[in-house]
């Protein structure tokens, strides 16, 4: 398991002062209130970044980080991820998952016959959906509701599936 979790990308400075406009990937965009620092991947490694503050405007969170306070200190790093560690991360309920966890997990079916690996997650407004490539290529489509998915287990690194007919 990978110790660090995307929380959001820079899409865009906002403003002269420094901050940015950040397109969020986690399921609340309000727990930047609750973050005292990021990580920003500048492609060759990662820099610690202290949040000043935070605001929200339409889809994005807007944050200022200290100790930058000019357009041009920031503007290079559009297109940037944010990350926080393990540690910071909220923390999950039963059968909540972080989705770069699931990513690349074997797939079986109820008799323990390998169907796939878990290749995404894709986000609906009633439930998520997982995305499993199957072992010729295509993919399946299942919603991640306890009548498909049967077990999932991170430290044993496999997924149990049942396929509902008509989804395959």
């Amino acid at each position: 398991m990978e110790n660090l979790l995307q929380v959001g990308g820079i899409a865009n400075t906002h403003g002269i002062r420094g901050e940015v406009k950040v397109f969020p990937t986690t399921d609340d965009p309000k727990r930047f209130c609750e973050l005292d620092k990021v990580k920003l991947d500048t492609g060759r490694g990662y820099l610690e970044l202290e949040i000043e503050h935070v605001k929200f405007f339409k889809q994005f969170v807007i944050l200022k980080f200290k100790g930058i306070d000019n357009i041009n200190d920031i503007e290079k790093y559009k297109g940037k991820g944010l990350w926080i560690t393990r540690e910071q991360a909220v923390e999950l309920e039963e059968d909540e998952y972080f989705i770069m966890d699931l990513i690349g997990i074997p797939v079986y079916n109820e008799d323990m016959q390998k169907i796939g690996c878990m290749k995404d997650v894709m986000t609906t407004g009633a439930n998520d959906v997982y995305i499993i490539e199957k072992e010729d290529g295509r993919e399946l489509l299942l919603p991640a509701i306890k009548e498909c998915i049967l077990e999932v287990n991170i430290q044993e690194h496999y997924i149990k599936v049942h396929v509902m007919e008509g989804l395959e």
